[in-house]
């Protein structure tokens, strides 16, 4: 009878017991995501700006999500490829985007991207602001962007600039350079960042603006000439910035980058994921690396961010127009 009893004790207790169980890891908020690994899109080659912040934030995010996020680098056609591969991701939250501003307001105003970056992608979190340098070889005779102005119209048809690929920061900066500036410069676009970058250091291009630039920049194999960014760069105190030198004003922002998701991908999981990411730009090692890499880490909600890529998308558009790249 009292081994019954036992028995009977037992078999009420389970339930019960998992009953608190649930309702505890209900009252700690239940995670919206699987143990599988999270694939995390970065649409640049390895080395690029895009590439190093994405290993950054991925290590953080799996940290926070207690689960593998794998960095996958889908480069081509100025980062649209990576782009496109997410657009037409299963909606589960296990497929996110890397983005750099150009992938979304630059780069579907110039060719057929395979995706409407206002539709088929939701905006998850702001990673930040990118800070950027115009940076030259050694070889040109320019300190300034006035003398680097002065240099292109006494040789005209002479410059290039190298960028990141057709539809990237960079290539609308340089082009936005020489229509202000008033010269001629070809555009040399490369795979990424990083072989731009190599480009100018070898002496086959002249000129850059890139972040990727700033570590040649500080092993004087490259010669900073000025930085763009909401204030100095801290990297490079002494360098002015295009604004001051009454340069720029009137561009559009094309230098911040964020994460995204599918269209459809559920409100919960893209709250956890943001949840998760602003948690990790306030932490002291993250927002080091990521200024390291010419970011300010700035966090924003998934509507703010929304927002930005409406207001940037229908002002490149229109600066592309004007410039007749799109």
């Amino acid at each position: 009878m009292l081994l019954r009893r036992h028995l009977l004790g037992a078999g009420l207790a389970a339930p019960l017991l998992l009953h608190h169980r649930d309702a505890r890891a209900q009252a700690a908020g239940a995670s919206a995501f699987s143990d599988r690994p999270l694939r995390y899109i970065c649409p640049f080659p390895p080395g690029a700006t895009n590439d190093n912040i994405a290993r950054v934030m991925s290590r953080a995010l799996g940290e926070r999500l207690g689960i593998s996020v794998v960095v996958e680098n889908r480069a081509g056609a100025g980062g649209a490829v990576g782009a496109r591969l997410v657009a037409e991701a299963k909606p589960d939250a296990h497929t996110l985007l890397n983005a750099s501003a150009g992938n979304l307001v630059i780069a579907p105003h110039l060719s057929a991207v395979g995706y409407d970056p206002l539709r088929d992608l939701a905006p998850v979190a702001l990673t930040g602001e990118a800070y950027s340098i115009v940076a030259v070889h050694p070889s040109l005779p320019v300190t300034t962007i006035a003398g680097l102005v002065d240099y292109a119209r006494k040789n005209p048809g002479l410059l290039n600039y190298a960028s990141a690929g057709i539809g990237s920061a960079g290539h609308l900066r340089g082009a936005l350079l020489a229509e202000e500036g008033r010269f001629d410069a070809v555009h040399a676009p490369f795979p990424g960042s990083a072989p731009a970058a190599h480009s100018v250091v070898a002496g086959d291009c002249h000129l850059i603006i890139d972040p990727i630039a700033a570590p040649h920049v500080r092993a004087g194999r490259l010669r900073g000439i000025a930085t763009l960014g909401p204030d100095r760069w801290d990297l490079f105190p002494g360098t002015p910035t295009l604004t001051e030198q009454t340069f720029g004003e009137a561009w559009p922002n094309g230098g911040w980058f964020g994460l995204f998701a599918p269209r459809g991908t559920p409100d919960a999981a893209i709250a956890e994921l943001n949840r998760h990411y602003n948690d990790s730009l306030a932490d002291p090692a993250v927002e080091a690396a990521l200024r390291r890499f010419g970011l300010r880490p700035i966090a924003a909600t998934p509507q703010e961010l929304a927002r930005r890529v409406a207001a940037d998308h229908a002002e490149s558009g229109d600066t592309l127009r004007r410039l007749r790249i799109a």
